[in-house]
């Protein structure tokens, strides 16, 4: 339970590195977090005693309930954009890679936008065909993160910081 925590601690923390274990819990935190506020929003907005006297009403109730969810979901969201961002930058750290990386399925997703608008502006399916095929490689880079989300932080020191697992590396790197 700690782990899914420790992100939140070091909330605007982007320097140094995170393992595994943090990275993947903090994950599953949020992850169980949407599920609690899915059902919340389901038990509100589908339980409500209205609907079993006036499905009208108990529509409106679900509607009222939605909105109610929505901005409490944008709330988490914003709370939790900031420690998110900083230990997927900090997983990167231990791989001995740059938190820049988070941007690479970006790059793909602006230029197939680019391409699509243009697509549709010459109403050209040449260029929609492109723009779907350019759109791929957002799928590839956020495959490519993933991967190395997955992979085992460098051992020892790295120019990021020492290795968050402690171990004799660190102790190399204090008595230099």
């Amino acid at each position: 339970m700690e782990w899914m925590f420790m992100p939140l601690k070091r909330y605007a923390e982007f320097s140094g590195r995170s393992r595994r274990m943090e990275f993947w819990m903090y994950q599953l935190g949020v992850w169980l977090l949407w599920m609690a506020l899915w059902v919340v929003m389901m038990v509100i907005g589908f339980g409500t005693a209205s609907a079993a006297r006036d499905p009208a009403a108990g529509m409106v109730g679900m509607f009222a309930s939605l909105g109610i969810f929505m901005v409490v979901f944008a709330i988490v969201a914003l709370g939790l954009f900031i420690p998110s961002l900083a230990v997927a930058v900090r997983r990167l750290h231990d791989t001995d890679r740059s938190g820049w990386w988070l941007l690479a399925p970006i790059a793909p997703y602006i230029l197939t936008i680019l391409i699509a608008v243009m697509a549709a502006s010459s109403q050209s399916s040449a260029l929609a065909g492109i723009a779907m095929i350019v759109n791929l490689g957002t799928l590839v880079a956020g495959i490519v993160l993933l991967v190395f989300y997955c992979l085992p932080g460098t051992p020892g020191p790295n120019k990021y910081g020492p290795d968050p697992l402690g171990g004799t590396a660190n102790l190399q790197e204090t008595f230099q």
